[in-house]
């Protein structure tokens, strides 16, 4: 500015000065801290909302899977009673079509399929990981995953396996069933492996949580797949190994043995009546019948080893035929059967099959009975009482009652032979046939060496397994050459006790009955062929006894009603075995205990069940863990 310009410029008032006149700025640090505030605010009562949300959704989702689930329970309920027919059904009644079962599946895997869908959102993985709230969450997300699984991997294959059955379906029902069942093996095989993984998941599931119903839940999902996974087994197994065994790729020969239960053997019965099996692409016929009279000079010169020689060297069980079967090993006594049949006939056989009449018994519930020659009916309800009791009592000439054996199994061939061609009776015969495999009473014996590899670990074989660990055999072979083991009762108690130096002290208790009557019992059944240098009375019994205990079992002492007793000791296929040659009086009960020392007896023993006419009552008491 110029001189003159500060002489004209207007002075300046005083007060305030001109700043002051300024609008006020906004405070800009005390409005963002506001903001601050307000977010984290928002933020903290979202975070607080969130938990609830998720308990809420996964109430709400828990709920709605629950629904889906039992709705699927529902559907495989109903599948389940279509594929195995209710026990007592009439034999004709048409099965579920297949349409029907699809429908069936389909349904119960779309509500497990949602079910796990439901259970797989935001909300439960991180539920699932809080330490202890979160096993419920477990639980019910496990379970809905392994119903997920069952239906779509397991069931839906098996499924396909199974062949349509329609009621106009006659005529090649078994073929039908192999070539379905090989078609779909590959399938089955994945859904067995499938089942066991799934089996695996749902035992890590958490066993013990704070919600009761979850742990209900899960105990009753194992105890489903617990019943399922032997079935998926045996299924696998079945569609590899049946299709070869009944003739798919040629045609197949068996020796088939009708095992007399009132003759006590290893296996089961002495080998009565017998018959040779053809199976040509699932067409099943009977090539011949005949008895153990032909079979008497039938011999071989087997060997099945040095062990089994020592046991059994005094019975000859590769001699005499009734003796054959000594051994609950069922392998051997089929490979002396398969092989003395070939020293008698020349003929070689694929394998060997045993049944009895129990397994009769079963089967002609079924077909429906059937009539012999001269008009005796067999029906479930006779065949057991008329082939091991009535029949003696019937003959007295013994070719005539041999005979008789023999017309029976005939007799019964037939309608089994029209019920595996019949599609609405297999399914209620193969379901008869697993019940007689699984209580023993039917056995199998491949001679092709691959099969037999497959069919040996499986209950059907027989095979006394040579693998370590507890366990409990009882066998009994008549040694009086009598059928009085018709009235034979037997129980066993197997108790483990405390642990010693990584061995567990286990009592095994055997109680044998005779209840045979003293009078009125036919002189073939009472026939003591042994001729014992002491006095008998007709009914009374004569019985080796033989323990089977555990690989590496040691015995320490054995006593007899109450007083010491000798036991004699073997070894057969591992186990120690421990034989008593026993008097059994009629109407009289001797309780045999023994005291031993079994390696690894930390769990429940194997049982070994011999099929005789009334079943073995077993008692297991394994205690509590066994830490070495």
């Amino acid at each position: 500015m110029t001189e003159q310009d500060i002489g004209t410029a207007e002075p300046r008032r005083p007060g305030p000065g001109r700043d002051a006149f300024r609008m006020r700025r906004p405070d800009r640090s005390r409005e963002g801290a506001s903001g601050r505030r307000r977010v984290l605010r928002n933020t903290l009562l979202a975070a607080a909302a969130l938990p609830l949300a998720g308990a809420v959704w996964i109430g709400v989702t828990g709920l709605l899977a629950r629904s889906e689930l039992i709705a699927s329970e529902r559907d495989l309920d109903a599948l389940r009673q279509s594929v195995a027919p209710v026990p007592g059904a009439a034999s004709g009644a048409v099965p579920t079509s297949a349409q029907e079962r699809e429908r069936e599946l389909r349904s119960a895997a779309a509500h497990a399929a949602r079910a796990h869908r439901l259970t797989t959102g935001p909300a439960w993985y991180p539920a699932a990981a809080l330490p202890f709230l979160g096993g419920p969450v477990r639980t019910v997300r496990g379970a809905a995953h392994a119903a997920d699984r069952l239906t779509g991997d397991v069931l839906s294959p098996l499924m396909r396996a199974l062949p349509p059955a329609t009621p106009d379906s006659r005529g090649d029902g078994m073929s039908e069933a192999l070539m379905t069942l090989q078609k779909h093996a590959p399938e089955v095989v994945r859904a067995a492996r499938a089942a066991a993984e799934v089996q695996a998941d749902v035992h890590e599931l958490p066993r013990s949580t704070w919600l009761p119903a979850a742990d209900r839940a899960r105990a009753g999902l194992a105890q489903q797949v617990d019943r399922l996974g032997p079935v998926m087994t045996d299924a696998s197994l079945a569609a590899r190994v049946l299709p070869p065994l009944l003739g798919t790729q040629g045609e197949r020969r068996y020796f088939l043995a009708f095992q007399n239960i009132a003759e006590a053997r290893g296996t089961g019965g002495v080998p009565g009546a017998f018959a040779v099996l053809s199976a040509d692409r699932g067409h099943l016929s009977f090539e011949r019948f005949g008895n153990n009279t032909e079979m008497a000079t039938a011999k071989t010169d087997l060997d099945l080893g040095a062990d089994f020689t020592a046991r059994y060297q005094g019975s000859e069980p590769t001699r005499v035929w009734a003796n054959s079967n000594m051994s609950p090993h069922f392998p051997y006594a089929a490979r002396i059967w398969a092989s003395a049949w070939h020293e008698h006939t020349g003929e070689r056989v694929d394998g060997v099959f045993a049944v009895d009449p129990a397994t009769l018994s079963r089967l002609l519930r079924v077909t429906g009975p059937a009539r012999m020659a001269g008009g005796t009916e067999l029906t479930a309800d006779n065949v057991v009482d008329l082939t091991e009791r009535a029949s003696y009592a019937m003959y007295d000439d013994v070719a005539r009652r041999k005979a008789f054996f023999v017309e029976a199994a005939r007799a019964a061939a037939g309608p089994l032979i029209s019920a595996t061609g019949d599609m609405r009776r297999l399914p209620a015969l193969l379901v008869a046939l697993n019940d007689a495999q699984r209580d023993g009473r039917l056995k199998v014996w491949s001679a092709h060496a691959a099969e037999q590899r497959l069919i040996e670990p499986r209950s059907y074989s027989g095979a006394l397994p040579e693998t370590p660990g507890p366990f409990a055999g009882l066998v009994v072979n008549n040694a009086a050459g009598s059928k009085l083991d018709y009235y034979l009762d037997r129980s066993l108690v197997w108790e483990a006790n405390g642990c010693s130096h990584g061995e567990r002290p286990v009592t095994a208790t055997v109680t044998l009955t005779n209840r045979a009557p003293v009078s009125g019992l036919p002189g073939y059944v009472t026939l003591r062929e042994d001729s014992p240098p002491y006095r008998t009375r007709p009914g009374d019994n004569r019985l080796l006894v033989s323990y089977y205990a555990g690989v590496g079992a040691a015995l320490t002492g054995a006593t007899l009603d109450g007083r010491p007793a000798q036991l004699a000791p073997g070894v057969e296929r591992g186990h120690s075995v421990y034989t008593l040659d026993l008097e059994l009086p009629a109407h009289s009960s001797r309780t045999l205990v023994l005291h031993l020392l079994e390696p690894h007896a930390d769990r429940a023993p194997v049982l070994l069940r011999q099929p005789l006419v009334t079943p073995l009552r077993a008692t297991l008491k394994p205690g509590g863990a066994c830490r070495v």
